[in-house]
This record gives C-alpha cells, sequence and structure tokens, in this order.
C-alpha cells in the first residue's frame, strides 16, 4: 500500500507517508484503516511526508480527503499538521489543500524538507 502510517499513541503523533502514485481510494482506506486500528489515541498530530510521492492530486481528489477527515472526526481529532512536498507542482496543491482542511486541524502548514516540518512541530507542542 503506498500509504504508510506510523502511530505513536503515547505521543498522540502519526507519521503517514504516501509513497509512489497514490489514489484517492488508497488514501481513503488509510483513514478507514486508522479509525479500526486500536492503538489510535483520540487526537493526534500529523506529520505527512509526500517526498516520495509521484502522484499529483487534482482538485476535485483533494476535496475528497476532506471528506474523508470529516468521516474520522467521531474517532480522533486532530491537532497540528505538517506537511512536507519537496516538489514543486505538489507543494502547490498542498498549499491549497491546507487552506481547504484548515478547519479540521488545530493549525496546518506546509514544508519543503522534514526537518523544517518537525521544528514547527515541536514548537506547536510546546507550552506557550
Amino acid at each position: 500500500m503506498p500509504v504508510v502510517y506510523k502511530l505513536n499513541p503515547a505521543e498522540k503523533f502519526i507519521y503517514t507517508q504516501c509513497i509512489g502514485s497514490v489514489t484517492p481510494t488508497e488514501i481513503s482506506e488509510h483513514f478507514r484503516e486508522l479509525v479500526r486500528d486500536p492503538d489510535c489515541p483520540n487526537r493526534l498530530t500529523v506529520l505527512l511526508d509526500l517526498t516520495e510521492t509521484t502522484s499529483v492530486p487534482w482538485t476535485y481528489e483533494i476535496r475528497g480527503v476532506n471528506q474523508d477527515l470529516e468521516s474520522v472526526r467521531g474517532k480522533v481529532a486532530f491537532d497540528a499538521c505538517a506537511i512536507v512536498a519537496s516538489k514543486i507542482v505538489l507543494f502547490g496543491m498542498m498549499r491549497m489543500f491546507a487552506v481547504l482542511a484548515q478547519r479540521h486541524f488545530t493549525s496546518i502548514r506546509v514544508f519543503r524538507t522534514i526537518p523544517e516540518a518537525e521544528e514547527w512541530l515541536a514548537a506547536q507542542r510546546s507550552p506557550v
């Protein structure tokens, strides 16, 4: 499956990686699998790694992911979400996704590198 994830329930953190050409069906299945996962906490901070993704979603597919996010709200809520997209066109599409999906996260931002995303997520989690 081109969508894989690792949960850290104690930290309420999920690292999701999309590899190769990813379809809307595979993304929807990821959310269904997450809801069924007994280790999934009720809140998650997200690092979405798209650095190995070769496909670029259409706008209607991005809207579909928003529907997937809505469908899991009864099981899990999302805190900060950092998206890493190194390819120019995917970076732009993920910025559009961030605008459309912002209501599902306490904060959401798109980065070009994983270290930048991790630094931002750490700042989002630290007490003010």
